[in-house]
């Protein structure tokens, strides 16, 4: 499973000009899981965002999480973060699970995600979207499990 994290001021994603999610404060997830994933790595991977300390605190140190600031979080599926491109210049993507197990792990992953302390919006799976957002810092974490 790999995670980009952004941390946000604002963020929203639509698709076919309808606007399917979107948040103030809190982490844009983009997502992308293996066939190999399964609840272990959602339930390891929610925790390790919901956990992730990358809001400052009062004295402008990263000390806080997104639950601890009322932060939400946007999950919006990216199967191209599995994009190889070591061997030439159009990427493989054979590293990616496949849609109809993709989608089951997204989904599940959604599930866990709102057990977690704040509010959840998403993107929809296997659409084209549009994702816009305001980058706070900026900061940006990569996640691999």
């Amino acid at each position: 499973m790999r995670v980009v994290v952004q941390r946000v001021s604002q963020a929203g994603v639509s698709a076919g000009g309808k606007l399917l999610g979107s948040i103030d404060k809190g982490l844009v997830l983009l997502v992308a899981f293996r066939d190999s994933d399964a609840e272990p790595e959602l339930r390891w991977m929610a925790d390790k965002v919901w956990g992730l300390r990358v809001f400052p605190d009062e004295n402008r140190k990263m000390n806080l999480s997104a639950g601890d600031v009322g932060g939400a979080l946007l999950i919006v599926s990216q199967f191209t973060l599995y994009g190889d491109v070591s061997r030439g210049k159009r990427p493989s993507f054979v590293e990616a699970a496949r849609p109809e197990k993709a989608v089951t792990l997204y989904e599940r992953f959604v599930q866990v995600c709102r057990e977690g302390p704040g509010r959840v919006e998403t993107g929809e799976f296997g659409a084209m979207m549009d994702v816009e957002l305001v980058n706070d810092g900026p900061v940006t974490i990569l996640i691999d499990r």
